[in-house]
């Protein structure tokens, strides 16, 4: 096969900005709803009535809640950029891993396990919180834990490929059932072993309104994380069918 890491590596960048505005516009148009709903029940809770209260809705803001949002956008489709190229690198290394089916399927197979790894193993533990939920005291060890539960997500996947690989010689059956069963008891693993969050709900705080949020969060990120693997498959597989056209042709 001829064709080069430049190649996958641009198709990667390109995956990345599609899904990344595909990203952009669930946030904008779903993930946006239940943020705003947040915000209102912050403004609520101020000013304290002496007028000296620590107030972020009777003050003015510096950047207008429409600047915030074009700029959240604009930063979801520069990550989805750099995932992807990412993402491309990594299918380029791990090749040996995903050796059976078209590069389509390996591409899906290989964005629904990041996105398992680095967005719904981390949910399933420590749910994203809209605005007003959270202590800004606690942000360092929140983030810590939800990386931590990142890093161990990307450990369950490189383990179950390796796992895969050595089960090569079974029957496909056998070998699904080996790591599926492996993949549940790591993730029952890190569900159990880490802390849970340290935040807790106001009283104040809607439940529909948080959990529009959390699902649409989760959303947004199957969005990036899954169109990128979609996206980047139906780039790379003609351009693999392309690069093997000519070998197999015959010459006159």
């Amino acid at each position: 096969m001829t064709t080069t890491y430049r190649s996958i590596a641009l198709r990667g960048v390109a995956a990345g900005a599609v899904a990344g505005v595909a990203s952009a516009l669930v946030q904008l148009l779903v993930t946006e709803i239940p943020i705003r709903a947040a915000l209102a029940v912050e403004a609520a809770r101020e000013p304290s009535g002496d007028g000296h209260g620590h107030s972020h809705g009777g003050e003015e803001e510096l950047v207008g809640r429409g600047a915030q949002v074009v700029g959240g956008m604009l930063g979801v489709v520069i990550v989805g950029v750099a995932v992807g190229l990412v993402f491309a690198t990594a299918y380029a290394l791990s090749k040996r891993w995903f050796a059976a089916g078209t590069p389509f399927t390996r591409s899906f197979a290989f964005g629904a396990a990041v996105f398992g790894a680095v967005a719904l193993l981390p949910w399933l533990k420590y749910p994203a919180n809209p605005p007003a939920v959270g202590d800004p005291e606690t942000v360092d060890h929140r983030t810590a834990l939800y990386l931590g539960v990142v890093v161990a997500g990307l450990v369950i996947v490189w383990g179950a490929s390796l796992l895969a690989d050595r089960l090569r010689e079974q029957s496909q059956p056998v070998r699904t059932t080996a790591v599926l069963l492996a993949v549940t008891a790591a993730v029952a693993v890190v569900l159990l072993a880490f802390p849970a969050s340290p935040d807790t709900i106001p009283a104040d705080m809607p439940v529909a309104v948080l959990w529009q949020f959390r699902l649409s969060s989760l959303a947004q990120l199957a969005t990036l994380y899954v169109g990128i693997g979609v996206v980047f498959g139906l780039l790379v597989d003609p351009a693999t069918r392309r690069a093997k056209t000519p070998a197999a042709a015959p010459h006159h």
